[in-house]
């Protein structure tokens, strides 16, 4: 994209240049002037142009692609943290516990399990900490939404 609009941008200077030399003075302006609003038009509908694409054509806005991405990924905890504990257990668990290990550097257990009683809590920590992964209990309900966010939050605080 951007070496269209350099090369774009060169011609327009070129096509600027020749107009002055081979037509009159005063038409060059205007002729010149011309030339910047088509560039500037052709521009903006490359820019716009994700919108106007044909159906037949696949849409490339990675920035689009990356936050539906992000949203179904997101959902996706979301419905974990509200399913059974064997989710929790398999999903989120380990994630909470890396991003929690990575915040603290910490790899003894005993230091990292107190520091996870402090952050979190005695409520919380069970939650969170590695080692209380079981296959006992798997079809009990998680601990929900209001626990991730709860998480996440004092996560976010560190």
């Amino acid at each position: 994209m951007t070496k269209a609009v350099v090369a774009g941008g060169l011609l327009l200077v070129l096509l600027i240049e020749a107009t002055v030399f081979i037509i009159d003075r005063r038409w060059a302006l205007a002729a010149s002037a011309a030339a910047v609003v088509v560039f500037a038009m052709v521009l903006r509908d490359s820019f716009v142009g994700a919108g106007s694409r044909g159906a037949g054509e696949p849409a490339s806005d990675d920035a689009l692609e990356s936050l539906q991405r992000w949203r179904s990924k997101t959902e996706a905890t979301i419905r974990w943290a509200d399913s059974s504990r064997a989710s929790w257990d398999r999903y989120l668990r380990p994630r909470l516990a890396r991003e929690f290990m990575q915040a603290t550097r910490i790899t003894d257990p005993a230091v990292l399990a107190a520091t996870g009683r402090m952050v979190f809590g005695d409520e919380l920590w069970p939650w969170v900490d590695p080692q209380q992964a079981s296959w006992a209990g798997r079809e009990q309900p998680g601990p929900g939404r209001d626990a991730l966010e709860e998480i996440l939050r004092r996560l976010e605080q560190m």
